[in-house]
């Protein structure tokens, strides 16, 4: 059963008992779509990436079918969808992934998978296998250590290498190559969970993903509108964190507009520090405890603005750039 993270939390925060119109960036199995709907007055415009979700969205279309509108879409694509003049209240984005996508072998998320790595999300040019198989021992190495954050990182990487120099590496073979490079036991969690976090994250490229995302919904959204993220892994929350902290502060709007209006917080933060779930939600749905949500909202109406996070964190970017040579 798939339980959506800090739903009390969101819905307290984005107050759709006042109506309007939400745009949900990971529909996913539809658990924060389906709870806005059931008040009055609101509207969904849900995205996913991932095309299994499309079942659930029929469903979901099927009740609420002038209040639901699904894109089998990126969310770093939602400027595409000129939401400018839709008045949207609040975007929300979950970074986790739900429990089907998890279980489902085709996508091969899971250590637990077999056969041919895969870990494609949806609209993806490349798999793990791809990865795996032909990129450099450095570069495997540097996406092992700064996506996964994985210690052993440069053992496991020539390890990879001499393996796949005898035959072509599958998902049991990375988890026995990732098992032997660490050489240690009793884990609390499995000791390949790094490597495959860090190619999940390689794979989808979830790092422009993201960064693009948090652009693009500052772009449409409304004075007042509300961002709301939960991430799931550090990366991920550095990334936010430092987007809604940097537009806190004095920003240029844009270049073009005259220098005595130039400069303005774009960003309203209430909470400083994440809202994380409460025990209870950790005992009903164990892989909440990692959720931290961020939350922010927009002062002015504002379309062009200025922000240096595509700089920030250009090193994580770089390293996305090696699937140039795939």
């Amino acid at each position: 059963m798939h339980y959506p993270v800090l739903l009390n939390e969101i819905v307290s925060i984005i107050s759709p008992q006042y109506g309007g119109t939400f745009v949900d960036c990971t529909f996913g199995q539809g658990g924060y779509s389906k709870k806005i709907l059931e008040f009055p007055n609101t509207k969904i415009i849900a995205l996913d990436r991932d095309i299994d979700t499309s079942k659930k969205a029929l469903e979901v279309k099927e009740k609420f079918e002038n209040r639901f509108i699904y894109k089998n879409i990126k969310f770093s694509q939602l400027s595409n969808l000129k939401l400018k003049n839709q008045n949207i209240k609040a975007i929300i984005f979950d970074l986790g992934f739900s429990y089907n996508q998890i279980k489902d072998k085709k996508k091969g998320l899971s250590f637990d998978s077999k056969g041919e790595l895969n870990m494609k999300m949806g609209l993806n040019n490349f798999s793990a296998s791809d990865v795996i198989n032909k990129l450099e021992q450095k570069q495997l190495e540097k996406i092992f250590k700064f996506f996964g954050e994985e210690k052993e990182s440069r053992k496991i990487a020539r390890n990879i290498i001499i393996e796949r120099n005898r035959k072509k590496i599958n998902t049991e073979d990375l988890v026995k190559i990732v098992e032997q490079s660490k050489n240690k036991k009793n884990y609390k969690v499995h000791s390949a969970t790094k490597v495959f976090q860090a190619l999940r994250i390689f794979v989808n490229k979830e790092i422009t993903e993201l960064i693009y995302g948090l652009i693009n919904a500052l772009k449409v959204l409304k004075d007042g509108g509300i961002i709301v993220i939960v991430s799931f892994h550090s990366i991920e929350d550095k990334i936010v964190k430092y987007f809604f902290k940097s537009l806190s502060e004095e920003k240029s709007i844009s270049r073009y507009v005259p220098k005595e209006i130039a400069k303005k917080k774009l960003l309203l933060i209430n909470n400083k520090k994440p809202i994380l779930p409460t025990l209870k939600e950790i005992k009903e749905n164990t892989p909440s405890r990692s959720a931290k949500l961020r939350y922010a909202s927009k002062r002015g109406n504002f379309y062009n603005f200025e922000t240096d996070i595509l700089e920030k964190f250009s090193y994580l970017i770089e390293i996305e750039n090696y699937s140039k040579n795939l």
